[in-house]
């Protein structure tokens, strides 16, 4: 006979309920009060995944319209991003419920602060998603993000201003709420026909690419370098130039001129460099961070495809198949870790 201890059956992993039915009640419960505890301490960075996986659901929309590809990938990659995207949120509006002071001190923190802008970007990613299915809701919600965006890389770039920044704290992650938020919500914009305000969202993340591209790099330069848990976001890199090519050509048309074979310049060359860091990388223990690497590479996809539709190269069929796949290789392998 099996000892109880209380009701409960003692059990050779632990203590258990007597009644199967109790136990997995039980099971259930604990394990969804561990999963809001750990919603509840997400760090912003994990906003990276959805970020990630809307990228990569840009891609492959691309490659339906472009190469025949099957379009549910795009549209399954789209939801699962969206999915994400609401657990994610979810636990930071837990968060600011239970321990406001904890994230209003992380929206002032200069390390973590610009990570906040990936909510509302992934929400301008989702909605340019939800689009072609329900336009008039998917239009509303794209223009909601794409404001809070902009609000948002606003009071961020304020807050800069009135704190003491620690230079060696300054990494590639500060892209985020201004160029990487303005540049795509100009290629967006653009995508859904609003090209006034698509130019408007593009200049604030050109001028701002201009402006902490040249602080970033000075830093990466002649400054300490990057503690390892932020290493990661060196990817991000290679993303404004890309996204910045993709912007432009939603915006100017498919007709490459000085400033897009530029673009595209800058692309290859910050691309080589990835290469470069491809040794540094490989030092490093895996962390949730590695999805910094999606969305800059999902970018680099699709720029690449846009040129491949522009220029009809031989060997199109193969090369355009490879980009998406790469990509697709790329996520799984830091999904599966």
């Amino acid at each position: 006979m099996i000892p109880t201890i209380e009701g409960h059956r003692v059990h050779p992993m632990g203590v258990t309920p007597a009644h199967p039915e109790a136990a997995e009640n039980g099971s259930m419960r604990s394990m969804s009060m561990r999963g809001m505890r750990v919603l509840a301490h997400t760090p912003p960075s994990l906003f990276s995944i959805p970020f990630g996986l809307a990228g990569l659901a840009v891609v492959w929309r691309l490659m339906a319209s472009s190469y025949g590809s099957p379009a549910a990938l795009g549209d399954a990659l789209f939801i699962a991003s969206g999915v994400v995207w609401l657990v994610l949120s979810a636990g930071a509006i837990a968060r600011l419920l239970k321990a406001p002071r904890v994230l209003v001190g992380e929206l002032r923190d200069p390390v973590q602060s610009p990570f906040w802008a990936l909510p509302w970007i992934v929400g301008m990613l989702v909605a340019f998603g939800l689009e072609p299915y329900a336009h008039a809701v998917g239009k509303v919600a794209f223009l909601v993000f794409l404001v809070a965006t902009v609000l948002y890389g606003g009071w961020v770039t304020g807050q800069w201003f009135v704190v003491d920044l620690d230079r060696s704290k300054l990494h590639p992650g500060y892209f985020l709420p201004t160029v990487a938020g303005g540049l795509l919500g100009g290629e967006l914009a653009g995508e859904i026909g609003l090209y006034a305000l698509g130019w408007l969202s593009f200049g604030i993340g050109i001028v701002c690419w201009l402006m902490l591209g040249s602080l970033i790099i000075n830093r990466l330069f002649f400054t300490d370098r990057l503690p390892a848990a932020l290493v990661p976001t060196l990817a991000i890199e290679v993303a404004p130039p890309a996204v910045a090519g993709g912007a432009y050509f939603a915006l100017h048309g498919p007709t490459p001129d000085v400033f897009a074979y530029g673009l595209a310049g800058y692309a290859v060359l910050m691309a080589l460099v990835q290469v470069r860091l491809l040794p540094l990388y490989m030092r490093l223990s895996f962390t949730p961070g590695f999805w910094a690497f999606t969305f800059s590479w999902a970018a680099v996809a699709e720029l690449a495809l846009l040129w491949l539709r522009i220029e009809r190269p031989a060997g199109e069929v193969v090369w355009a198949p490879l980009a998406a796949g790469a990509v697709i290789l790329l996520l799984a392998a830091i999904a599966a870790r």
